[in-house]
Formats: C-alpha cells, sequence, structure tokens
C-alpha cells in the first residue's frame, strides 16, 4: 500500500511543467529503458521456445509472454502527471540510472527520488 506522502504528492507531479530539453531527455531515457526490458523478453522467450518438447509448452510460453506484455504496460506509461514515478520503478529495478536523467530539474528528480525509494 503506498505511503500517505506518496498519495499527497500525485497531485503536485500532475502540475510539474517539462520543458521541451526534459521532454527530449524523459523521451531518450523512457525509450532506452523500455528497449532493454524487451530486448530481454526477447532473448527469454529464444531460451524457452528453444527448450520445448512438448505440445503443452507452447501455453506455458504463451502464459510468460502474456504476462510480462501485461507487467510492461502496466510499468511504461509515458504520461508527464506518472513519468516521475515510471522512472522511480525502473531505478528501483535497476532498469535506469539517475545519471540517465541528468538535466531534469531538481522538481522532478525529487519526485523521481521519492518513488524509487518506495
Amino acid at each position: 500500500m503506498a505511503s500517505s506522502g506518496a498519495l499527497d504528492q500525485h497531485p503536485m507531479m500532475r502540475e510539474l511543467k517539462w520543458s521541451p530539453a526534459e521532454k527530449a531527455i524523459a523521451r531518450k531515457a523512457f525509450d532506452r529503458a523500455l528497449q532493454q526490458e524487451l530486448e530481454e523478453v526477447i532473448r527469454e522467450t529464444k531460451e524457452m521456445a528453444a527448450k520445448i518438447a512438448e505440445p503443452s509448452e507452447l501455453w506455458e510460453l504463451e502464459h510468460y509472454l502474456t504476462k510480462r506484455r501485461k507487467e510492461i504496460d502496466r510499468k511504461y506509461d509515458y504520461k508527464y502527471s506518472v513519468l516521475p514515478m515510471v522512472f522511480g520503478v525502473l531505478i528501483r529495478e535497476g532498469r535506469l540510472r539517475e545519471e540517465e536523467l541528468h538535466g531534469l530539474g531538481e522538481d522532478k528528480l525529487g519526485h523521481i527520488r521519492g518513488c524509487a525509494t518506495l
């Protein structure tokens, strides 16, 4: 369950103003993290597919892909109102480093750091 502090921050995150330069930095970091995660899914899928010996194992692969697609769809939301939370999660998971967000305003980095520590 999210802390009340995190809930209090959400309306403030919606009010953040993103400059064109910050939008470019955010897009690049977001796309890079998404691409890396998709490449991981591709590698894992190829490994699983190579080991398929029984027809029933096809459905296990399908289940894995469906699960990962849903996880990725939930996690990667490029709306500026939730982007600090997205980046916080990605940092917490080790999929993004704060250094990759260099150039974002301290207001945004503060929200991202807060979300990363939840």
